[in-house]
């Protein structure tokens, strides 16, 4: 894979892992304003995940890399997106557009290190659809009391 360069998000961990990693998968867009993309097709996606923390585990890991192909690549590759549980064709908020696919990942992996007794975090999710379209997933900051 090439090299690039992703927007960068502000914390203040003192650790930051980012990992890329593809996968082909299909789907379509069950609403008229998609457009063409209310058939089904398909994309290469590029996704770049970028987690903090500030503790490593007993291994000297953020998180170990090969957790999160595992859950994301295992997950998703040479599959039909709409069939996923996290996906529908009937709720607006979780078609599978790039959009809903960035928060999904997001969540997905979230959920994961919330196991982890280091606690890393997911800071942002990078997706991109084709070569000239991408979505960054951030989540919102949490308020504190």
């Amino acid at each position: 894979m090439l090299q690039q360069i992703y927007p960068q998000v502000q914390h203040d961990y003192l650790y930051e892992l980012n990992k890329d990693m593809q996968f082909a998968a299909a789907h379509f867009i069950p609403s008229e304003a998609a457009g063409n993309c209310q058939n089904t097709h398909g994309h290469t996606y590029f996704v770049n995940v970028t987690i903090a923390g500030d503790e490593l585990d007993d291994a000297g890991f953020l998180v170990n890399f090969s957790v999160l192909k595992k859950l994301i690549h295992g997950q998703f590759d040479h599959t039909v997106l709409n069939e996923h549980p996290y996906f529908s064709n009937t709720n607006s908020n979780q078609f599978p557009t790039t959009e809903v696919v960035a928060r999904t990942i997001f969540e997905m992996i979230q959920h994961e290190l919330d196991e982890l007794p280091n606690k890393p975090k997911c800071v942002q999710v990078f997706v991109r659809e084709t070569p000239t379209s991408y979505v960054v997933y951030r989540p919102k900051k949490e308020k504190s009391s």
